[in-house]
């Protein structure tokens, strides 16, 4: 008889170095640790993840197995034999959410394929941490990803998202390369109309967290805030 499918668990990331009791709830962190298999962005940085959740299982006994960029469904099919014989896998992402701003939905949608149960697990996600702390429209946003790197580009985008959030009154959300912080700051703040709102979240969950909503001309009057080589959102509303 085929043993009964494993779930796939959707395990959450902390997004800074901190306990996993200030960002994950008891039940999730008892379920992540009672997981022997793992499919991860990057083994070493999910190894550190592990143990910061205390998972009592030797590091170097877990099935820990690295998500191609580039995949087949023979190779998410491999990465889900596991479940298919009837145990748990434990998706993680880089920091947040699994399958959300980070690759891993491929694998969800493959387990649905197959028929393997998916649980998300509680946790924290940097984009809605952002978008409830703003002050923004939580009622109609979109989350953008990266921008363009170069610059013409990059300042044309700001600009199509602007007038689409001054038309549909929607929050427009979206994250920079934390080295690109400051010269993303710097664009908004020479692109965007003086009334449009700018809301910057820097390092959510951690002890140097820092959250400020202000009009463009209030940003342009205060002092520049310490961006450099810090996980940051950048959030826009138009008026």
């Amino acid at each position: 008889m085929k043993p009964p499918s494993g779930t796939l668990f959707l395990v959450p990331v902390s997004l800074g170095d901190t306990s996993w009791t200030r960002f994950l709830p008891a039940e999730a962190q008892h379920i992540a640790t009672g997981i022997r298999h793992f499919v991860v962005e990057n083994a070493k940085t999910a190894r550190a993840e592990l143990k910061r959740l205390e998972h009592p299982t030797p590091l170097r006994e877990l099935d820990i197995r690295v998500l191609p960029e580039r995949d087949s469904d023979a190779e998410l099919d491999a990465l889900l034999q596991p479940a298919l014989a009837g145990e748990h896998i434990g998706l993680m992402s880089e920091a947040g959410c699994p399958a959300v701003a980070d690759p891993g939905a491929r694998l969800v949608a493959r387990a649905h394929a197959l028929e393997v149960a998916v649980r998300p697990l509680i946790g924290p996600s940097s984009i809605l941490l952002a978008l409830m702390a703003s002050g923004l429209n939580g009622q109609s946003f979109a989350f953008n990803g990266y921008l363009p790197v170069a610059e013409g580009e990059r300042d044309r985008s700001i600009r199509q998202l602007e007038e689409e959030s001054r038309r549909l009154q929607r929050t427009h959300i979206f994250i920079e390369t934390p080295y690109r912080n400051e010269r993303l700051y710097e664009a908004l703040l020479a692109v965007c109309h003086p009334t449009s709102r700018l809301c910057v979240a820097r390092n959510l969950t951690t002890d140097d967290e820092w959250i400020r909503t202000r009009s463009i001309a209030e940003w342009q009057r205060a002092p520049k805030p310490d961006l450099a080589r810090r996980p940051a959102l950048f959030l826009i509303l138009a008026r």
